[in-house]
């Protein structure tokens, strides 16, 4: 039987997230639901409001619309129709501010599940179904948490996977982070390039991102310096994870590495090192040895400037430090970029020395792999050392009753957990290397059969790295004589040294005489 009224009624609904609203219909049961037993009343349907949030949350904009809609038809005693008290809300304090918002507002409360009152006994069952629905709610809250921290602590990442990594499903069940690529070779290279100095700070890191087509960018078409330095501070690239806001402590996970632990915590030691210095704005293509190249009368580095001839404009380096004999005195940037031309090209190895080097190389690539036995050794001793370093400060924490004092040796504990993994991992990849001799020094050895190919790539970055990799410093140029004797780095001074007209091999039999 449907009763006749002329009341007019108005439709609240709630789903707790926003997945739930495109992923399952929620929302229509519960308005079908309450339509239902609208018609049953025989109240007049006007309005419906919906929420996708939680229900401990009070300022809700379904909520708080439908509060607005109340307060502007005061006058018309609306009724409001919830499919179930929990739909209200998941609190106690959440629903006794709504249920008396909405009577202050001018309008009842109905359910087809409960029966509300304004008597003490039909208080008392609201109350306690409500208490009941926010147990329900923390509840489900702990029991998630729980479940979410006990697959983190068996390796698994739980939420939202970083750039460079994807969800995948296994077949026995669950989702492993997998490489993303292109996107995780690009990350990959940046990581390391910064870990190796090859990019010298976060803005140089940024720019490489920046130059690759794949690498997503913001709306403006550029990467910001805060994701830089979330890629570069994230754990999960090193193969490892770590959540302290559940005691999750770094552990191994489950899921591929871009890069190895000892990558990352190079990468750390970087960023927290001061002193590098700021990317100057007026380094670029035109004048790449800005910087480097130093005045020989002073020593101080040379600027770059485009000069107004009469009908076009010239690149020169001078100096321009106060008091100095060659203050401005204007050097054209062809006859220092063809003297640094003769000055590279004859640092680059004959071919039949590179040979020679090629092969120490390659013999000592085999020595490093045979001794990969006696660095398993030496490593695990030192996994030894610090296990019992950890026994005796564990000792010392439990004795410790200074809140400082139980921080540092926390601290400590942590540090040496570090180490611990750091070695773990290396003694499980020592002896077996990633790649062959042909695939690790290929680049290497290219770079040293001919470094000038790097310069005339005309980019500004292999033009810096170039320099980086071939001198030791600061080269000077002197206005008359041009390129003074530059200090040059490790790998072609230990070919100047195999070169040297004074070396030669030992034979085998060594200097003495045969007998």
């Amino acid at each position: 039987m449907t009763a006749q009224t002329n009341k007019k009624a108005v439709i609240y609904c709630r789903v707790s997230s926003a997945r739930q609203v495109t992923h399952g219909n929620g929302l229509e049961s519960q308005e079908s639901r309450c339509r239902e037993f609208a018609q049953y009343r025989g109240y007049e349907i006007i309005q419906s409001f919906s929420d996708d949030m939680s229900g401990s949350v009070i300022g809700r904009p379904g909520m708080q619309a439908m509060l607005k809609f109340l307060r502007s038809n005061r006058k018309k005693e609306l009724v409001v129709i919830i499919d179930d008290i929990s739909r209200l809300a998941r609190g106690l304090e959440a629903h006794l501010q709504l249920r008396g918002a909405i009577a202050s507002a001018g309008a009842t409360l109905e359910s087809p599940s409960i029966e509300f009152g304004e008597d003490s006994d039909s208080v008392l069952v609201e109350n306690l179904l409500a208490s009941v629905s926010q147990h329900q709610r923390q509840k489900n809250g702990e029991q998630t948490k729980n479940r979410m921290r006990g697959r983190m602590l068996n390796g698994y990442w739980v939420f939202k996977a970083p750039w460079g990594y994807r969800f995948q499903r296994q077949s026995g069940g669950g989702k492993l982070m997998v490489p993303d690529e292109p996107l995780a070779s690009i990350i990959k290279e940046g990581l390391e390039g910064f870990a190796s100095g090859r990019f010298a700070s976060q803005a140089e890191v940024k720019r490489f991102f920046e130059a690759q087509p794949e690498f997503p960018k913001c709306r403006h078409g550029v990467v910001l310096n805060e994701r830089v330095n979330q890629l570069l501070t994230q754990t999960l690239f090193s193969g490892y994870l770590e959540f302290p806001e559940w005691n999750v402590s770094l552990r191994k996970g489950q899921h591929e590495g871009l890069i190895s632990l000892e990558t990352f915590e190079l990468i750390q030691k970087r960023l927290k090192t001061k002193g590098y210095a700021i990317t100057r704005k007026d380094l670029n293509e035109d004048f790449p040895l800005r910087g480097v190249v130093c005045c020989a009368d002073c020593g101080h580095p040379m600027t770059a400037v485009w000069s107004k001839g009469r009908n076009a404009l010239y690149p020169y380096y001078m100096c321009r430090q106060r008091g100095c004999t060659g203050e401005k005195k204007s050097i054209p940037r062809a006859r220092i970029e063809d003297a640094l031309h003769d000055l590279v090209k004859a640092l680059t190895p004959a071919p039949s020395l590179f040979r020679l080097a090629n092969e120490i190389f390659q013999d000592f690539w085999k020595k490093r792999a045979n001794a990969g036995r006696e660095r398993i050794t030496h490593m695990r001793v030192e996994i030894g050392q610090i296990e019992r370093k950890l026994a005796q400060i564990v000792d010392r924490l439990v004795e410790a009753d200074s809140g400082a004092i139980v921080r540092a040796y926390e601290q400590k504990v942590d540090e040496l957990e570090r180490q611990k993994l750091i070695l773990a991992e290396k003694i499980a990849k020592c002896g077996t290397p990633a790649r062959d001799y042909q695939s690790t020094f290929q680049t290497a050895l290219k770079f040293l059969a001919n470094p000038w190919n790097l310069w005339e790539s005309g980019r500004l970055e292999d033009r810096r790295a170039m320099l980086k990799l071939v001198f030791g410093g600061k080269i000077v140029f002197d206005r008359f004589e041009g390129f003074q004797t530059p200090e040059i780095s490790l790998p072609f001074k230990a070919l100047r040294a195999i070169s040297g007209p004074e070396k030669e091999m030992v034979p085998a039999a060594g200097v003495e005489p045969a007998t």
